[in-house]
């Protein structure tokens, strides 16, 4: 594991100041402050100089300061997951031999890859936490050329992802209760089954071509999505493999119910309409666009190829 000091480190803190619905800018505040206090024992011009903040402005703005991070030690990305996944993003365009690591202050909705990494979403806590921190590279995935550091799915729980999105923008709303409203909103009303042929290669190289139809098909790199649903419980983010939990037909609503609320706690996978794997690498073709979400954001379109990058990122992890 790499030899990391937060305290030795040139930083650039790349904060959303409209996270979690305006949050952020106040967070933004405390953050810089808490990290220039932790800072203190060097003169106050070498903090300023070395802890350098940028507010992101439009969508994609994040990707874009990130990449451009050129003499940095460790980009620290302040929001909610949307701003970590174009923070990672940014990061994956630098060579690895001059990529910056990558630590977060969460301060979002969801916060799922908070919650595999172990970050406080307690801004003063999150800070501490990144200054004991340890490096550890951890697994990125790559889907249609657009990095994640978390979650990709399709159909139901897609369309629940995205709904929730919109319920945030559209009632000021956060938290986990939005993520439930829409899932039984999408359960009752939106129960679709799409076709899907899918080419998987494991760890070793073997190649398996399958075929079904789901309700749902979500490829992890952390265990959650939706604020804490535990889809795939056993994922770990170094492992250099994506796990799968696919949904197939036939699903009732009442049944369907039941398992959506289970997998609040991860207590869903001993049911056969679910299946579990693990791949390196995939290619799925689907029958029609499905509902699509990747860390939350929107990615439509009818075939995906998806491969694992082992260890790509150092990221900064709680001890």
């Amino acid at each position: 594991m790499p030899s990391f000091s937060l305290k030795e480190a040139r930083i650039l803190l790349i904060a959303n100041p409209a996270a979690q619905n305006g949050a952020g800018l106040e967070a933004t505040a405390k953050a810089e402050v808490y990290l220039k206090e932790a800072l203190g024992e060097v003169s106050e011009n070498d903090v300023s100089e070395r802890v350098q903040l940028a507010l992101t402005q439009h969508a994609g703005h994040a990707a874009e300061l990130a990449e451009a991070a050129q003499g940095f030690d460790v980009v620290l990305a302040l929001g909610g997951d949307g701003i970590i996944h174009e923070v990672a993003n940014g990061l994956m365009q630098q060579s690895a031999e001059v990529r910056p690591a990558m630590g977060i202050i969460p301060v979002g909705s969801g916060n799922d890859y908070a919650r595999t990494l172990g970050m406080s979403t307690k801004v003063e806590q999150a800070i501490k936490q990144l200054l004991s921190a340890q490096l550890q590279p951890l697994d990125v995935g790559c889907c249609n050329g657009e990095y994640f550091v978390e979650t990709l799915s399709f159909g139901l729980d897609a369309a629940i992802a995205l709904d929730t999105m919109e319920r945030r923008k559209r009632t000021g709303r956060t938290g986990t209760i939005l993520y439930l409203e829409s899932g039984l909103d999408q359960l009752f009303h939106h129960l679709d089954i799409f076709n899907y042929t899918a080419q998987m290669t494991d760890d070793s190289g073997m190649e398996t071509a399958v075929e079904g139809a789901m309700h749902l098909f979500a490829v992890q790199i952390g265990q959650s999505y939706g604020g804490g649903f535990r889809v795939c419980p056993s994922a770990k983010p170094d492992d250099g493999l994506f796990d799968l939990c696919i949904a197939h037909p036939p699903l009732s609503v009442p049944f369907a119910t039941m398992v959506f609320l289970l997998a609040k706690d991860g207590h869903h996978t001993r049911f056969k309409q679910l299946e579990f794997l693990r791949a390196q690498k995939l290619h799925i073709s689907f029958d029609r666009i499905p509902p699509c979400q990747i860390d939350g954001e929107p990615l439509p379109a009818l075939e995906y190829d998806i491969h694992m990058c082992p260890q790509a990122l150092n990221v900064l992890v709680p001890v």
